[in-house]
């Protein structure tokens, strides 16, 4: 077995098609067939149920295969590992953020980042955190952008900012700093389940103890996007709680609707979330302080005191 039959494998598996498989991998359809069926054949093991259409996958052919991939992306490390020794910094670099943070934090680095390095591959994508701690520990993706703390033995966490809340509220006039417990629940719009923020906004406001029965409006709106949510806010007069990021690009009008928090202020914490076993210190580095010189001059500074929080600890790079 060697290499290219992994390689050859991992492709039928994504395609389910030989011609398809084969094109891929630069290679014909016959080569492709001959070399998984040698594969198949010394190893004992039937891998592709090629009677049916399109190509099947056997039980025995799913475990092995996962393992496969594995494999192959250790030696992807392994590979991107001495390139790093040699002081060259080239690959494929995949990377997922939540949808909260990538709109708003993204154009602040990712155009000047991968500039600083034209022979590394960025591939980019919004994924929930849920998504990303799992493709993560399948070490299908590199690193993630999440709102932490995580606390998983399996992943390392690096503090990049603390992002304050700001209160959107076109239910009324009130000016000035608010407290959570100013809030009219009633009036609040969150974003659907599965996003992290709409849990941090409601252990913030405790929104289940508080919601009136009575409450004049008799429809719940869960929003997929800060884009909808913000378009629903304003459509019907409500409110909601926005990172600060979000309200960077708002109009004059849209910041006149923006409050401040009291002491102690809610602000969650953004990190950068990697496998236990990743080795691309060089990029994670270079990634980090293009992040954090990104956000500094943006983000109001935040201290222990305002936050009403203890130090926390800080993630150090090996």
């Amino acid at each position: 077995m060697n290499i290219q039959q992994f390689q050859y494998i991992v492709a039928l598996a994504e395609h389910r098609h030989f011609e398809m498989a084969a094109e891929k991998c630069f290679i014909s359809q016959s080569t492709l067939s001959t070399m998984i069926s040698k594969f198949e054949d010394e190893i004992g093991i039937t891998i592709f149920d090629r009677k049916r259409k399109p190509v099947g996958v056997t039980k025995e052919g799913q475990v092995l295969i996962s393992q496969i991939k594995l494999i192959l992306k250790r030696i992807e490390e392994f590979n991107e590992m001495t390139s790093e020794m040699k002081g060259e910094v080239r690959g494929r670099l995949s990377i997922a953020v939540i949808p909260t943070v990538a709109p708003y934090l993204l154009p602040l680095f990712l155009h000047q980042f991968a500039q600083k390095f034209p022979f590394l591959e960025i591939e980019v994508r919004e994924l929930t955190t849920s998504e990303i701690i799992r493709r993560l520990k399948l070490r299908e993706l590199d690193i993630g952008i999440v709102s932490t703390p995580i606390d998983d033995k399996e992943l390392r966490e690096i503090e990049l900012y603390r992002e304050p809340f700001l209160f959107y509220n076109l239910a009324d006039s009130s000016q000035g700093a608010i407290h959570p417990d100013e809030i009219d629940v009633n009036k609040l719009f969150l974003l659907e389940e599965g996003h992290c923020l709409r849990t941090q906004v409601l252990a913030l406001c405790d929104i289940y103890t508080k919601k009136d029965k009575d409450s004049t409006l008799n429809f719940n709106f869960k929003a997929g996007s800060m884009d909808s949510l913000l378009r629903f806010v304003k459509a019907n007069k409500g409110s909601t709680l926005v990172p600060y990021l979000t309200s960077i690009d708002f109009s004059e009008t849209d910041k006149s609707h923006l409050s401040t928090f009291s002491n102690p202020k809610p602000f969650r914490s953004v990190g950068l979330l990697v496998h236990q076993h990743f080795v691309k210190e060089s990029i994670l580095k270079n990634l980090t302080d293009a992040i954090m010189n990104a956000t500094q001059s943006i983000l109001p500074k935040l201290n222990d005191e305002s936050l009403g929080l203890h130090p926390m600890r800080k993630t150090k790079f090996k």
